[in-house]
């Protein structure tokens, strides 16, 4: 869905950007002096030009919100992460640059195909910057290899657990380490690891083995290791397309990431009860993660498109026991406004605002007559789907009532909701009662076709159909406890 695209074009915004950037007293010279060689570094007014500037002026004031202990994560692909790089080391500095973390989303490409004259791109790049040098840090593990733990975690003992015959020696001495040991010296040079205290300990709790020279050594238990620390080439999670555990995460946003992915990035670089933001949430991954791991958590986005998506997603998939929404319209003339300014974000917002989804590309002379679906089930494994119409303008009339008839009728649907800013005329609610009803299996009529105002809706007012579900995404498990969360913007 085009809503759903990372899409940048020079234009005014742009050029406003480039101006504030100048003027900014919180830009470091740095900054300007980067911005001002830009248009010869990737060309004048490009798209690449365009994505730059907007992400300047974001970051500059991201660094300014950001905690002295905090991370910030610019998630990208290879055809940008270069100059990126470049203008977050003005930003951030080159000294607080952490990690240039390499993501292999997918094992192969369809377009390293023949003929393609060129490798498979199969990663995008994770940017690590910190605002000080006071930045929290957990490291992260992951499982040992199998050939890894085969070559070294060779033994098992009479319990079963896998353990590792460890050096009991080291290069420096620490006390009283140099002692006989059972008629055992450490070789010349070398010290024991531990004193002659600790040494009978260990002996006592039975971590001492001998080897076939009778040196003693350290019984280290596979099940007592964290793991292999998570180098800055991640290929253990991968995206969302294809198949895989991570389909029942989909949600069908292009720019979605698994939440494996942003959970390792929330664990690493913060602690519970930590703010998270997210001031590009689309569909609300990083939310859904920091909720999950006991973070406090901001997720900001503009189109009402994402907001809605994040709203379901964290009623259904993630419950959460309250969030509140800013920005959306709470009045008839907050949609008024909404309306004038922006019809397909007016849309989405109605079709949202009665639970439905958002169907097809928004564009100029594409319109099907279909804004939405609200999905219901009334016979079993039957999944059934209403109409949703939404009209933001001040001519509603009969031939759109009509219209909807055609639209619900051509795609076999049994219900069509029209969704209107003006009251229906009394034509109006005549060709709708014209439709007659929907009768379920169930057992009840439903009216065909129904008019609800926004004024209808903002008072709670939902349309008539059979028993409802949302379109089938079970929720992913639940893996750590319930944050609280502060607002989504």
């Amino acid at each position: 869905m085009s809503a759903f695209e990372d899409t940048w074009h020079w234009g005014l915004e742009s050029e406003k950007a480039l101006q504030e950037i100048a003027a900014s007293p919180i830009a470091p010279a740095p900054v300007k002096d980067f911005i001002s060689v830009l248009p010869r570094l990737v060309g004048k007014r490009t798209d690449m030009a365009a994505y730059l500037t907007m992400m300047c002026i974001r970051l500059i004031e991201l660094r300014r919100v950001l905690k002295d202990t905090g991370s910030i994560y610019l998630h990208c692909d290879p055809t940008a992460s270069h100059y990126l790089k470049l203008l977050m080391d003005t930003i951030f500095g080159a000294s607080n640059f952490r990690n240039e973390i390499v993501w292999q989303r997918t094992f192969a490409h369809a377009d390293a195909r023949q003929g393609s004259r060129h490798f498979g791109r199969v990663h995008d790049v994770l940017l690590r910057y910190t605002k000080t040098d006071k930045f929290i840090w957990n490291q992260q593990y992951m499982p040992y290899d199998q050939e890894y733990v085969d070559t070294y975690y060779k033994y098992v003992d009479e319990q079963g657990r896998r353990y590792w015959k460890d050096n009991l020696t080291a290069a420096k001495p620490g006390g009283d380490t140099r002692y006989e040991w059972k008629g055992k010296l450490p070789p010349p040079g070398r010290y024991w690891a531990y004193s002659k205290a600790n040494m009978e300990r260990l002996e006592a709790e039975g971590r001492i083995v001998y080897s076939s020279t009778g040196m003693p050594m350290y019984k280290r238990y596979l099940d007592e290791m964290p793991g292999k620390p998570v180098q800055d080439m991640w290929d253990d999670i991968r995206g969302l397309g294809g198949l895989g555990a991570h389909k029942l995460e989909r949600l069908g946003y292009a720019t979605q990431k698994p939440e494996a992915l942003l959970e390792r990035i929330i664990e690493s670089s913060s602690n519970e009860g930590g703010i998270v933001l997210d001031p590009f949430c689309g569909c609300g991954t990083a939310i859904v993660a920091a909720q999950r791991l006991n973070r406090k958590w901001i997720g900001i986005d503009i189109t009402h498109l994402a907001i809605g998506l994040m709203k379901w997603r964290l009623k259904n998939m993630t419950p959460v026991p309250s969030f509140k929404v800013v920005g959306e319209p709470e009045d008839l003339a907050g949609a008024v406004e909404l309306a004038s300014q922006n019809k397909y974000q007016f849309q989405w917002w109605a079709v949202h605002a009665i639970g439905g989804q958002p169907y097809g590309e928004k564009k100029k002379g594409a319109d099907t007559g279909i804004d939405g679906y609200l999905y219901y089930m009334d016979e079993k494994d039957k999944i059934k789907k209403a109409i949703v119409s939404v009209k933001g303008g001040r001519n509603a009339n009969v031939s759109m009532i009509r219209d909807l008839g055609h639209v619900i009728d051509r795609e076999k649907s049994d219900i069509g909701v029209f969704i209107s800013l003006e009251k229906p005329t009394r034509p109006m609610l005549e060709e709708a009662a014209m439709k007659g009803f929907y009768h379920s299996p169930l057992g009840k009529d439903y009216p065909r076709i129904q008019i609800l105002t926004i004024e209808d809706i903002l008072s709670g007012k939902t349309p008539d159909i059979p028993p409802w579900i949302a379109p089938i995404t079970k929720p992913a498990p639940s893996k750590k406890a319930k944050g609280t969360a502060i607002k989504l913007l």
